[in-house]
């Protein structure tokens, strides 16, 4: 499984303090069934954990997402500051994990030398 994050969500993560290790944990509980809400089209809504507001409090992450495959994350944002995704932007991301799934791993190479998407990896 490789797992993958976009630039624009590498900066809202570095923001809200998350790291390298809990993007890979969150996976990891997916592999596992642990999934918060499928919208559809391999895009996914998954809550990490952040220090001292538990998941209930949580910041929510869309994932771009294919079992035993690859992961992309593709947005997040805290509950508080968006209760949800509208149906314009829900399309808008299906729409963006056909294209990220449809990755070669040239077309990967290329994405990651252009700083386009970074390889999540263990710290």
């Amino acid at each position: 499984m490789r797992v993958f994050k976009t630039r624009d969500f590498q900066e809202w993560a570095d923001d809200e303090g998350l790291t390298d290790a809990q993007l890979l944990a969150a996976i990891d509980e997916m592999e596992r069934g642990l999934i918060d809400a499928n919208l559809g089209g391999n895009v996914y809504k998954k809550r990490i954990a952040t220090r001292g507001r538990g998941k209930s409090g949580s910041l929510r992450t869309l994932i771009v997402y294919k079992q035993a495959d690859r992961a992309f994350f593709v947005y997040g944002f805290a509950k508080n500051e968006r209760a949800n995704i509208s149906a314009k932007d829900k399309k808008a991301l299906k729409v963006l994990a056909t294209q990220l799934l449809g990755y070669t791993d040239v077309g990967l190479k290329k994405a990651m030398r252009k700083n386009e998407l970074i390889e999540v990896t263990e710290e």
